[in-house]
């Protein structure tokens, strides 16, 4: 069974009609990679209520796999999505917040102003992306050879499994790296 993914952007201009959602296109693509499927996708303004209203209806009633946002993880005063995720998540994921900042490091002194969160509600797990096309595809790029895994030990199907350089293991051979 491939997994569900929902794609909810952050962005008071993107909400307006303002500015076209590049960063959410990004991520599609780059889901695809996991045989996913989008079943839910939306743009919403930076407002705190509603960020976190759409991510407890998507992982409570929609049964989402894995949820991304992008947007709002900045200083700028608009920026609410870390506090809205905080707010729906049960269980907290450093390792990947952890990750997608030093990758960013690699290309910008910028990526330690990053407040993004990852985190679990239910079976559901939440990642907050940056709101730009290409830190998108520099942070999820970083996540994408743990989060089939991650997902399967969610869903409770993950077996015994080893971590190599190219990607997880199973035990017993057969790479799950895509």
């Amino acid at each position: 069974m491939g997994f569900r993914v929902g794609i909810l952007t952050v962005s008071d201009k993107g909400a307006r009609g303002e500015r076209a959602d590049t960063s959410g296109a990004a991520i599609r693509e780059l889901v695809a990679s996991l045989g996913a499927t989008v079943e839910q996708y939306e743009v919403v303004p930076d407002e705190k209520e509603v960020i976190a209203s759409r991510l407890r209806q998507w992982a409570d009633e929609g049964g989402l796999d894995l949820i991304l946002t992008s947007g709002g993880t900045g200083l700028s005063p608009r920026d609410a999505t870390p506090e809205a995720t905080l707010a729906v998540v049960e269980r907290l994921v450093p390792g990947m917040a952890e990750a997608m900042r030093q990758e960013g490091l690699k290309h910008t002194p910028m990526a330690m102003l990053s407040r993004a969160v990852a985190g679990v509600r239910g079976r559901t797990l939440i990642v907050n992306l940056p709101g730009s096309e290409r830190g998108v595809r520099q942070n999820l790029g970083q996540l994408l050879p743990v989060l089939a895994h991650a997902l399967e030990t969610l869903r409770g199907e993950a077996g015994d499994h080893v971590a190599t350089a190219e990607g997880v293991e199973r035990a017993g051979g057969g790479s799950t790296a895509a």
